[in-house]
């Protein structure tokens, strides 16, 4: 964590963290920043991440770098796209909309959740840029149907389709915070303590935001967007029948590109292309259902390998850099998701944060394919990543041999 005084300008995706923990209330930050269980699958999202090592190389010509690359149709100014997150309007005043316009200035796509608090329409509307919408198949399937009308006329190209979301996770913080759970009279007075003393989000957020119904399911949940009304409303519609059979169904109401998001085996990537996907999002929810799951850096190359070619495959969880797109996309991804990046950046600076972050990313991502003398993103593959396990191996040997010396 960085402890950078507010003071000075922040330079990282993990300064921008710092900022949100600062900036927001601690039942959203935490519900931003933390896992299912005890977050051991979110913490290998990131650390197996760090643990790849990018293969500098010289005396390559990388005058001419070319971050650009098309996704399911979608040109983009480098292969990063915003994930959905959910409440993201709890987050900053009209957060969903600020987060689009600043990915349409930087040429990548935003994908609007279902549980957005700015209607898709709203999104639409601020943006010349087509959105991607994200979807959740509930049990009263002709709000599903509405929703992707809605997002038909919003002139959406690409339908996200979650997938690995048929209960909800036990997430311990934001029950230990309050956000979920059953409280008691102390519970409720500490979470209203812990909103009130940030007075800069109640002004902004609470009151001049406005988030006080989800906007494309203003009709579906009851009384807001009180935690409690939402909770309810997932309870009630998450629907954890919906098997492979249920995609004809869906294919019947979108006629656009469709990418399910939530696939870490190998042999569900493959019955997703048989079943008609155009894409996977390699994905474990950021962490947040199930624990113990392995990384979406250890399940990529498998995933890549049993697609085959056939699909688009992109990949989220654990990117906080340039440096990491860089590692997933030489690992065999055609583009990355960021949804806590964005999440951080909009919390702690708005519109200009989010530009920020993307700018980052852009920098950090030219640099290292500089560094690694790849100058096109087509030109990344495993040669861009030293072999980790040969880098063991000689690294082992030359331990043996200094102490096969030493005992001479």
């Amino acid at each position: 964590m960085s402890d950078r005084p507010l003071g000075l300008a922040p330079a990282s995706i993990r300064d921008y963290r710092e900022l949100a923990r600062r900036r927001l209330p601690r039942q959203l930050f935490d519900y931003i920043d933390g896992g299912a269980y005890e977050e051991a699958t979110m913490r290998a999202n990131s650390d197996d991440l760090r643990s790849l090592e990018l293969r500098q190389r010289v005396l390559r010509d990388v005058a001419d770098l070319d971050l650009t690359t098309t996704i399911l149709g979608c040109d983009f100014s480098m292969p990063v796209a915003l994930a959905p997150v959910g409440l993201g309007g709890m987050f900053a005043r009209r957060a969903e909309v600020a987060a689009a316009r600043a990915a349409e200035a930087a040429g990548v796509s935003f994908c609007e959740s279902t549980v957005s608090i700015c209607g898709i329409e709203e999104v639409a509307a601020a943006t010349s840029r087509p959105l991607w919408f994200q979807l959740y198949v509930m049990r009263d399937r002709g709000y599903t149907e509405d929703l992707l009308a809605r997002a038909t006329a919003a002139g959406c190209p690409v339908l996200v389709l979650t997938v690995d979301l048929p209960v909800v996770g036990a997430r311990y913080r934001d029950v230990r915070n309050g956000l979920s759970g059953d409280l008691s009279l102390g519970a409720k007075l500490r979470r209203g303590i812990d909103l009130v003393r940030h007075v800069q989000w109640v002004r902004d957020v609470a009151i001049g935001g406005k988030p006080h119904t989800f906007g494309n399911l203003e009709k579906a949940v009851p009384g807001g967007s009180s935690p409690d009304s939402f909770k309810e409303w997932v309870d009630a519609q998450f629907d954890p029948s919906v098997t492979w059979d249920d995609l004809e169904w869906v294919r019947q109401h979108w006629k656009g590109k469709l990418v399910l998001k939530g696939v870490l085996d190998a042999d569900d990537a493959r019955l997703a292309v048989e079943h008609g996907a155009d894409g996977v999002v390699v994905s474990n929810h950021g962490g947040r259902q199930l624990d113990d799951t392995p990384s979406t850096t250890a399940a990529l190359p498998a995933v890549v390998e049993a697609i085959g070619g056939r699909a688009t495959v992109l990949v989220d969880g654990g990117v906080r850099s340039g440096l990491d797109v860089v590692k997933l996309l030489a690992l065999g991804a055609d583009g990355c998701l960021i949804g806590r990046a964005w999440a951080y950046a909009v919390a702690g600076g708005g519109e200009a944060g989010v530009a920020h972050i993307l700018q980052i990313l852009r920098n950090e991502m030219a640099v290292a394919l500089s560094l690694t003398g790849c100058p096109r993103v087509g030109d990344l593959g495993p040669s861009a990543l030293v072999d980790a396990a040969a880098a063991r191996r000689d690294r082992n040997d030359r331990r043996s041999s200094d102490a096969e010396r030493g005992n001479s």
